[in-house]
């Protein structure tokens, strides 16, 4: 009897079996980094799912990205020079020049801007506008003109006031990249030299050209016009004509007929295969500031 209670009592013994390592293939889907990296993939779909899961929660199917107003973007002094602007409202000339400088938000002396939306193709021949004209008081800026040409017609370009006026030591300024002017002014004869540097001028837009008056045989006039203030506006792809009519501290007087120079010269470029409108609309603007409206007196 008392050895059965010794038995029952005693606890069954269980018996331990030690677990068998896991073995990996050397290479392959059974190779330890193959096994590491999927269930590395699966943990990452799982939280992407978990992360879409909470997103379809909190914000409604199909709800547009919440973006603040382009004007709110903006820094602080453009949005208080915007303020003075009416929305909507088309100012005449004088007005949006004279708003223009009030409103101009940048500590330097600004240029004013005048961007011009034609009805016109500019893949037509006939449409595609390109021409310059003289500021009557100037464009503010310090023009650095360069004239390649005959010694003879070089001393002449110094004379009126050229930067640069050489022959061949020009061209080796060229074969070196070295581009330091604004304007380049050349003889008709003399262009075929500058063909081999197009790629070096073209892209700057520094290649004489006849529209522009940069290839011609009047070399002094040239050179005074370009360093009166004459500019050279064209149409875009865009059908947009955008040019500088001279800086904030010009005033308003000189702007408005600098900006009346401008006006006239395009009117005279209308092509006549024009139909309909032929001035869009028209903008003005500083450097840094806010676009006006102007009045459209030009059709």
């Amino acid at each position: 009897m008392a050895e059965e209670e010794v038995k029952t009592n005693e606890a069954p013994v269980e018996e331990v079996q030690a677990e068998e390592p896991e073995t990996f293939a050397k290479s392959g889907k059974k190779s330890k980094k193959h096994i590491e990296e999927v269930k590395a993939e699966e943990e990452r779909q799982a939280r992407k799912a978990e992360r879409k899961a909470t997103e379809a929660t909190e914000k409604p199917k199909g709800a547009a990205p919440v973006t603040r107003p382009k004007i709110e973007r903006r820094g602080k002094k453009y949005q208080e020079a915007a303020k003075m602007i009416e929305k909507g409202k088309a100012y005449s000339l004088k007005d949006a020049i004279e708003l223009a400088i009030k409103s101009n938000p940048a500590k330097f002396d600004a240029s004013v801007e005048i961007h011009t939306k034609l009805g016109v193709d500019p893949r037509q021949a006939d449409q595609n506008i390109r021409t310059t004209l003289v500021l009557p008081n100037g464009n503010g800026k310090n023009v650095r003109v360069a004239v390649f040409a005959p010694a003879d017609m070089c001393k002449v370009a110094k004379a009126a006031g050229a930067d640069i006026a050489e022959d061949e030591e020009f061209i080796k300024q060229l074969e070196k990249g070295v581009v330091d002017f604004d304007v380049l002014i050349s003889t008709p004869q003399y262009m075929p030299k500058l063909g081999k540097y197009a790629r070096l001028l073209g892209p700057k837009g520094l290649m004489p050209n006849p529209k522009a008056g940069t290839v011609t045989m009047d070399i002094e006039k040239a050179v005074k016009d370009s360093k009166a203030g004459k500019v050279e506006y064209r149409v875009d792809k865009q059908a947009i004509v955008h040019i500088g009519v001279g800086k904030v501290s010009f005033g308003a007087d000189k702007l408005i007929e600098n900006a009346n120079a401008f006006f006239d010269s395009l009117k005279s470029q209308k092509p006549a295969s024009i139909k309909g409108s032929y001035v869009k609309s028209v903008f003005i603007t500083t450097t840094m500031g806010p676009s006006i409206a102007i009045e459209n007196l030009y059709n």
